[in-house]
Order: structure tokens, then C-alpha cells, then sequence
């Protein structure tokens, strides 16, 4: 039986599977990762200390608001891939309980789906550091494009509720509970080199399985099956 067989086969029979995603589920949908081949850190377009450090976003957020200017020129013009469509097509048949994201683009929402834990939060809206006064994605989405950065009225930063170094993720112990109850956990688009995210294979009850094209930091005997894959060929090849 080839790999995809394999993994049609567990899906097919799992009755909770529960997806972990990292950028890589994103890239064929134009959005950059953070360390692929062509990753935003890769290539040194930014600093990642200045850029995504919250006492230096504090002192200094010209650098954040740089790469938030440019994030949301691109995301104007994304759609969900195929592998977003994919996860929100096994949530709907009843198998899939939660996807857990370490992205912060809301595609999987935008595929439909409905049980979504951000670990590292989103664009969905911010909120001014100096008053707390909250603001939309849209909102953000206007002032970045018309003044390249994100003032309050009271001429605070606002700043995306986003995570960022220095900061806990969220929602870790929701995450760690549908870890654990898992029969399969897909691990798709990510090198689980980021924690406390990269932890979450470690504690699941169910059959791992890596989706991810290029190196994993995870131990390959505590993998049930791994395809070191294009992510979009590996679900097209699927029936869902």
C-alpha cells in the first residue's frame, strides 16, 4: 500500500482527527513562511528581533508596521489553498474536531472552517497599547495602506493581536486537550520547530502523521507516516 493509500485509509476510519498547521498549508496561496527555501527569515528581508520582538515593537514599531504594510498588500489578493478547503471538508463530514494554526491568516476560516485555535492569534483585530480601544482587520487593513502605520485616536501604537517574541501563545491548553483525545493527528505545513506548538505530536494519544515538504524536527519512530511532499499535490491526490 503506497503512502497516500495509507492515508486515505486512516482518515477515511478516524473518527477524531485533529490538524496541526503551519505555514508551509499557506505558501501556495502567496503568503511567505517564516524558514522555507523562500521564507521571510531566509531571504533577511526582516530582522526577526525588530520586527517581531514586543519590547522593540514598543520602542520602535516602524519595522512590524513595514512588514504588516506589506502582509496585507498580498493578502488582499489571497484565497484559501486546497488543503484549507481539504480540513474544512473533513470538519464538516464529522471527523475532523479541531484545527489548531500557528498562521495568523485566517484562511481556514475563509475555507469555512469552524473550530479554530490561532496559537499566535491574527489579523482579525488589534487594540491601542496606551487606551486598549479595540480596532477591526479592516480598519487596520486602510490605515496601513494610507499611512504605512497604526495610530489610535488617542496616538497610541495599535498593535495586531498577533503574538509575538515575548508574548504566550493562546488557547495552549485547549490545543493540548484535543492533542491528547486525537486518533490522528496531521500535522501539515510545519518543521514543529516553533514551541510550544512543535510539543503538541509529543503528547497525542493518536497515529502521527507529517504532511510537510523539507526537514521536521520530530523523531521519525514517533511517526506513523511521513510525506515529504508538495502539500497541494499530496491532497489533490485524495478523495475528500
Amino acid at each position: 500500500m503506497g503512502k497516500i493509500e495509507k492515508l486515505q485509509e486512516n482518515i477515511n476510519n478516524s473518527k477524531y482527527i485533529v490538524a496541526l498547521t503551519g505555514a508551509g498549508i499557506s505558501t501556495a496561496a502567496g503568503i511567505a513562511d517564516f524558514r522555507g527555501e523562500k521564507g521571510i527569515y531566509t531571504r533577511g528581508v526582516y530582522d526577526p528581533y525588530k520586527t517581531f520582538n514586543l519590547d522593540y515593537f514598543k520602542k520602535d514599531p516602524s519595522f512590524f508596521f513595514k512588514f504588516a504594510k506589506e502582509y496585507v498588500d498580498v493578502y488582499k489578493h489571497t484565497k484559501p489553498t486546497n488543503a484549507h478547503y481539504f480540513l474544512s471538508a473533513l470538519e464538516k463530514k464529522g471527523n475532523l474536531k479541531a484545527i489548531i494554526t500557528q498562521n495568523i491568516d485566517r484562511l481556514h476560516q475563509l475555507a469555512g472552517s469552524k473550530n479554530v485555535i490561532e496559537l499566535h492569534g491574527s489579523f482579525e483585530r488589534g487594540y491601542c497599547l496606551r487606551c486598549g480601544r479595540t480596532y477591526d482587520f479592516k480598519w487596520m487593513m486602510e490605515n496601513l495602506g494610507k499611512n504605512g502605520e497604526l495610530k489610535c485616536i488617542c496616538g497610541g501604537i495599535v498593535k495586531p493581536d498577533i503574538v509575538f517574541f515575548g508574548e504566550p501563545v493562546k488557547e495552549m491548553d485547549k490545543a493540548e486537550e484535543y492533542a491528547r483525545k486525537a486518533d490522528l493527528f496531521l500535522v501539515i505545513g510545519s518543521s514543529l520547530s516553533v514551541q510550544p506548538a512543535g510539543l503538541l505530536p509529543y503528547i497525542t494519544s493518536g497515529k502521527v502523521v507529517i504532511i510537510n515538504k523539507g526537514e521536521v524536527e520530530f523523531p521519525e519512530d514517533k511517526v506513523y507516516l511521513r510525506i515529504d511532499d508538495d502539500i497541494e499535490k499530496t491532497v489533490e491526490s485524495l478523495k475528500w
